[in-house]
Parts: C-alpha cells; sequence; structure tokens
C-alpha cells in the first residue's frame, strides 16, 4: 500500500498547492477592482515603423470627456500620470514613484486614506502641491511612527505638502511595492511635474461585474470616435480589463497546477504496480488454497472476485491514508512554509476513485490468472 498512500498524498498536496497559488492570485487581483477597466496608449504605426506604447501619446482630455458622455456602463473615471523621481525631505532622500489622479481614482483602485484626507475636485482644477504619501516612502524619509502630515517634501524640486498617510497594502501580484508611491491631483502631476497634457493611461471602473465587457466596448467606440479612426484602421490604444488579468493568470496556474498533478501520479503509477506484483506472488504462494477452493465447488468467477476484492481492498485503505497524508501535509506546509494552499473536495474524491480503478486495473490480470487454474495441476502444485 506504500506507494498509494505515497502518490494519493503527494496529488492532493500538490494539487493543493496549486489551486491555493491560484486563489492568490485571483484574489490579488480582484482586490484591485473586479470591474476596473482601463485604456493605455497603443502601438502607431508611422512610416513603417512600429512605436511602442511607451511612445504614443494618444489619451488627453477630450478623451476622458468622450468616455463620460458615450459609455453608460461606466461607473467612475479618472486619468492616470505617472512620474519617477526622487522624494527629498530635509537630507534624506527617497526614489519613488508619483501618481496622479482625480477625487474618483482612490474608488476606482480601491486605495483608502488611513490618516488626512483625500484632496478635493478644487485641489485639483488648482493643480494645488499637495499629496498622500504611501508607508514605505514615510519609513524610509521620516522613520517609523512618525505622522507625516503637515509636512513639506521635495519631488523633483517641487515642494508639496502631505495631506493623507494612504493605507498599507504590501506587494501586488508581481512583487511590486504597493506602499512606495506618493498620490497627486493629476493635474499638479501633469503641469508641474511632466510638463505634459496627456495621459498615461484612463482608469474606469464598470457599473458592476456584469457590465465590464459591455464597458469596454462602450469605451473602443467612443475612443475610435474621438481619435477620428477609420473603419478599417487599427486602435491606437488598448483597453484592458480585470476579468482579462484573471482569466490569464488563471490559465497559467491550471498548467502549473495539472503538471505538479502529472508529476505527482507517477507515484500512484508505480504503487499499482506494486500491487499488481504483490498480488500476482500471492497467486502463486497460495496456488493449493486455490485448488482447494475449486475442488469443493468454487468457481472461477469466485476465485477472481476474492484476489480482485483483496486487490481493490489493497487500493482503497492505501488512498485513505493517503488522502489523511495529503491534506495534513497541505496544512504543514501552509504552517510552516506560509504558502496558500486549497484542498479542493474533487482532488479527494478523484484520489479515491482513481485508487479504486487502480485496484481493479492492476488486480484483475493476477485474479484472472487465480481463476483460470486448473484444480488439479492448482492441488499438486509445490
Amino acid at each position: 500500500m506504500l506507494g498509494i498512500i505515497i502518490g494519493v498524498g503527494s496529488v492532493i498536496a500538490m494539487l493543493a498547492i496549486g489551486q491555493g497559488s491560484k486563489k492568490s492570485i485571483q484574489d490579488q487581483i480582484s482586490s484591485m477592482g473586479t470591474n476596473l477597466v482601463f485604456v493605455m496608449p497603443g502601438s502607431q504605426q508611422r512610416g513603417g515603423i512600429q512605436l511602442g506604447t511607451t511612445s504614443a501619446v494618444s489619451l488627453s482630455a477630450k478623451d476622458l470627456d468622450a468616455i463620460k458622455s458615450d459609455c453608460p456602463s461606466i461607473n467612475d473615471i479618472s486619468p492616470e500620470v505617472r512620474a519617477n523621481g526622487q522624494a527629498v525631505f530635509s537630507h534624506k532622500n527617497w526614489p519613488t514613484s508619483m501618481f496622479g489622479g482625480n477625487t474618483e481614482y482612490p474608488t476606482i483602485k480601491k486605495i483608502e486614506v488611513s490618516d488626512g484626507r483625500f484632496f478635493t475636485d478644487k485641489e485639483v482644477k488648482s493643480a494645488a502641491k499637495v499629496c498622500l504619501i504611501g508607508q514605505t516612502v514615510i519609513d524610509n524619509i521620516f522613520g517609523k511612527d512618525v505622522n507625516p502630515i503637515g509636512l513639506t517634501i521635495r519631488y523633483k524640486n517641487i515642494p508639496f505638502k502631505i495631506i493623507g498617510v494612504l493605507k498599507p497594502r504590501g506587494l501586488n501580484t508581481f512583487g511590486q511595492d504597493q506602499d512606495d508611491l506618493l498620490l497627486a491631483p493629476y493635474t499638479t502631476v501633469q503641469e508641474r511635474v511632466l510638463a505634459t497634457i496627456y495621459f498615461q493611461s484612463i482608469q474606469t471602473s464598470a457599473i458592476d461585474e456584469t457590465k465590464t465587457k459591455d464597458a469596454a466596448n462602450e469605451m473602443e467606440q467612443a475612443l475610435r470616435k474621438s481619435h477620428k479612426i477609420n473603419a478599417k484602421d487599427p486602435n491606437d490604444f488598448t483597453i484592458r480589463s480585470q476579468d482579462e488579468l484573471v482569466s490569464t493568470f488563471s490559465s497559467i496556474s491550471n498548467v502549473l497546477t495539472i503538471l505538479l498533478g502529472a508529476i505527482a501520479s507517477i507515484s500512484l503509477l508505480v504503487g499499482g504496480i506494486g500491487i499488481m506484483n504483490i498480488m500476482y506472488v500471492s497467486v502463486t504462494e497460495r496456488t493449493r488454497e486455490i485448488g482447494l477452493r475449486m475442488s469443493v465447488g468454487g468457481r472461477g468467477k469466485d476465485i477472481l472476485m476474492q484476489f480482485l476484492i483483496e486487490s481493490v481492498l489493497l487500493s482503497v485503505i492505501g488512498g485513505v491514508i493517503g488522502i489523511c497524508l495529503g491534506i495534513g501535509a497541505s496544512d504543514l506546509i501552509a504552517a510552516i512554509m506560509k504558502w496558500p494552499v486549497v484542498v479542493l473536495p474533487t482532488s479527494v474524491v478523484l484520489s479515491f476513485l482513481v485508487c479504486t480503478v487502480i485496484g481493479v486495473f492492476f488486480g484483475f490480470y493476477p485474479a484472472r490468472k487465480a481463476a483460470s487454474l486448473n484444480p488439479i495441476d492448482a492441488l499438486r502444485y509445490e
């Protein structure tokens, strides 16, 4: 039974690790908003030369207005601009990113303020030099246990008054620190930091999760009209949604889970072959017993069922012990290594069924051999 125990236990543990990773990725992406839909400048082609998204400058205030007026499936909308530079306070500095948005930006991106306040519409319109600060920047510039609200830092030689502290969010799915940032009105970042009229993206949230596809389609039509793109020409922008990200990462996780399960299933195959060999030896050692049973009226199918039931019992008992071992190993991995694990009932049921099938499949040949023995030859066997 040892091969079955190890095989079933390893299959359940590997599938639990794979499913746990999948769920962890889905939860982290969903934490950014399950109804998030955003548009970025797409690749452009000029003179036969393909330009990347970083060189494209196709999103502006008129696109924002077009989406607002022509997309009924969208609830919140905000431009997003981003700059990279050094945040400086006194003699300390820290390289970080400054993001810009409007008052709807925190709702779309699921951003919360732990202390202070968010900037107002008036501050957005006036391009006020105010910002909110992430915990990582606070720790590296001000030190821990320091309240920076009301203090002024410099970013690219521009003074910004800190009006709020962002609630810590930790690392995202890609391992990036979500607390290493400054957040300011997009107009301030545009005019005072980047000196541009274009957005790096437009972030929106659909009315609900079921409307994300409708929102994406409406945005595409609105932007094609705003950019005056002919029917045969490709878009000069790219629209993405959280559903696409979840689907992509789920597909990758599923492949990895199947791969882990397939590797662990080799142990089950080895265990099945072991059962077949043991039952074959058992038939050989019990040949006289088989002959005796047949001589007193035992039929071939009775002998077949006897050895088949023994084989199935070996597999099933090994499977039950393996299931307990697999669940215990999954809990141990979660406790010691802090990995996310999810033991699905389907994997437990599937493992149990596989054990039964293995018992029948690998036990049939030895059982059939026992049933086909000649009673006289079996009784004479030494």
